[in-house]
């Protein structure tokens, strides 16, 4: 039995990957949502998949796996037409490819139907990196991070990266081996030459460990296979990793945040941080963190301020980049960003 919703979770997935870059993907999904209605084998494969087809990503746990297998070498023929494994698309050769490795795979993509979606993209670094900076410029005290839904933790290295406008550096080590390039639209707040950070930490219900090969191509595997300016930082963010490895707590945001923010720390500006997660916790985790986060502003003082920083999806259609910061506990609006970090719009009035 086929769940409810997913001829709709195809067709949607189908027209977001046509919207932001994914010709490949586009393609594949609507020929996956045809084979579904025929009863073909996606509607055999995704048979007594038991969920909520798009807010549980069904799609994109489909074609994570099939993608982790020819990443892992397990599928040449689809390699063949994947850029992410120097190959070039061709139609329907390639859609006749997925369909074959779900075929010859099909025990092992029911199990990893079970999976959740994970991501963790580096490039949304090129917003939250002016959210960072204009908090910083408040005082000259050391930051104290905590990131919530961290994942494998890879945007807690933001300051070690290199940061790029137009293609000229733009801030950040010259050297770094992560390039974070962003279409930056107006003027960004001041960035000052350098930020000191003192600590950085971060949870996640299902931290992964990008040390371990198997979770390193797992996450790479949920990045579309024809963006490979996603992929690439990506992967020079997680060696970047296995030299500064992120410090993740398996926690709820909740539970996590109340024992973080127990109490001020003195000398420093503690920041919360999180990206493109608030959608997955339930509204009352959301109310939960609100409120531990408001309430921990009403203990901050001019010696141990506290800054909130949120780059999420809302009513706008693109992620909002906000900032919170008390004493005051003021809200700014600093801009909006694609979902995938490649663009970001500032605000006029920032200065």
């Amino acid at each position: 039995m086929l769940a409810d919703g997913l001829a709709e979770a195809f067709q949607l997935q189908a027209g977001f990957c046509h919207q932001m870059g994914s010709p490949i993907y586009a393609e594949i999904l609507a020929r996956c949502g045809d084979d579904l209605a025929a009863g073909g084998i996606i509607a055999q494969v995704l048979d007594g998949w038991v969920g909520r087809a798009v807010p549980d990503a069904v799609v994109l746990r489909l074609t994570g796996a099939v993608h982790r297998l020819a990443l892992r070498g397990d599928a040449p023929g689809l390699a063949r037409f994947y850029p992410s494994t120097g190959g070039r698309p061709e139609f329907p050769a390639a859609w006749e490819a997925f369909r074959d490795v779900v075929a010859g795979n099909f025990d092992y993509i029911r199990k990893a139907l079970q999976q959740q979606v994970q991501t963790n993209e580096v490039s949304r670094c090129a917003a939250l990196l002016g959210g960072f900076l204009y908090l910083a410029d408040k005082a000259p005290l050391p930051l104290r991070l905590l990131e919530i839904g961290s994942s494998a933790g890879l945007n807690q290295n933001w300051d070690r990266y290199r940061y790029e406008r137009d293609g000229a550096y733009l801030w950040g080590n010259p050297a770094s081996p992560v390039t974070i390039g962003c279409k930056w639209h107006g003027e960004p707040p001041s960035l000052a030459p350098t930020v000191n950070v003192a600590s950085r930490a971060g949870c996640d219900i299902a931290p992964l460990d990008v040390s371990d090969n198997e979770t390193a191509l797992r996450l790479q595997s949920f990045v579309w296979p024809d963006q490979l300016e996603r992929l690439q930082p990506l992967r020079s963010a997680m060696q970047l990793a296995r030299q500064y490895p992120p410090t993740i707590t398996k926690s709820t945001a909740p539970a996590w945040l109340a024992s973080q923010l127990k109490e001020p720390h003195p000398g420093c500006r503690t920041i919360v941080f999180h990206s493109i997660m608030w959608w997955y916790m339930s509204h009352e985790e959301r109310d939960q963190v609100t409120q531990i986060i408001e309430d921990a502003g009403g203990r901050a003082s001019d010696d141990a301020p506290l800054g909130w920083l949120q780059l999420e999806i809302s009513k706008d259609t693109q992620p909002r980049l906000t900032a919170r910061q008390w004493p005051g506990g003021e809200e700014v609006l600093m801009g909006h960003a694609h979902a995938h970090g490649s663009e970001v719009w500032w605000e006029a009035n920032l200065g």
